[in-house]
């Protein structure tokens, strides 16, 4: 949600008074549903939201023909504050990014060795795929913006072709023989000797309610 009020709090501020319709319409430009999270029935709820909460005015509502009305919104002295507080928070706060992957990849030792070696890979050329698509466009997703749009892409680009690297490093140890995987010597003395290590870094599971 955070991230969603930013970004609309953002273009309100480039674009005042703007409607709601322009402000979905651009973020979803975007492409804020896969790089930020951002779906496009809550970019609405958002608007709602925060003009309950008076960072938002609405400034009446607009119909063309047989379209729906449309309001109109810009931000409030109180809406330009919080902007400019989260938008300097973000600027030197870090967030690791939120990827299923991460999780999946807890639990390597369930897959097949074969397999892991399979999906690293095939992780990485998609990863290869991404980037090969972002320098291919990035000139024309760019066309008449600003610099930093294009700055922008390049963090992808970074960060992708970082992560295909890696993909292709573990994908070689695991092909060497390091780790262990199902179907090798995982078994019940594997999972004892895990929760000894969790008992042994932070004590005996406690109940919640005898907390």
């Amino acid at each position: 949600m955070s991230t969603t009020r930013l970004l609309i709090l953002g273009l309100i501020s480039y674009l005042q008074p703007v409607h709601g319709y322009d402000i979905r319409k651009e973020l979803m430009s975007w492409q804020v549903d896969r790089w930020a999270s951002v779906q496009p029935g809550s970019i609405y709820h958002a608007l709602r939201k925060m003009t309950e909460e008076g960072l938002l005015e609405e400034l009446g509502t607009e119909r063309a023909g047989n379209r729906p009305a449309r309001t109109r919104y810009r931000l409030t002295p109180i809406g330009t504050a919080e902007y400019q507080a989260m938008l300097r928070k973000y600027w030197w706060d870090y967030a690791e990014p939120q990827d299923p992957f991460l999780a999946a990849f807890a639990f390597l030792p369930h897959l097949p060795r074969a397999e892991a070696v399979g999906a690293l890979r095939a992780r990485a050329r998609l990863l290869e795929g991404w980037v090969k698509t972002y320098r291919d466009s990035t000139e024309e997703w760019t066309e008449h913006k600003p610099a930093h749009v294009g700055w922008q892409f390049e963090l992808t680009m970074v960060r992708c072709e970082a992560e295909a690297r890696w993909c292709h490093d573990v994908a070689a140890r695991i092909e060497a023989g390091e780790g262990v995987h199902t179907g090798e010597n995982l078994g019940a003395d594997d999972a004892e000797q895990w929760r000894a290590a969790i008992r042994a870094e932070y004590g005996e599971p406690v109940d919640d309610e005898d907390e």
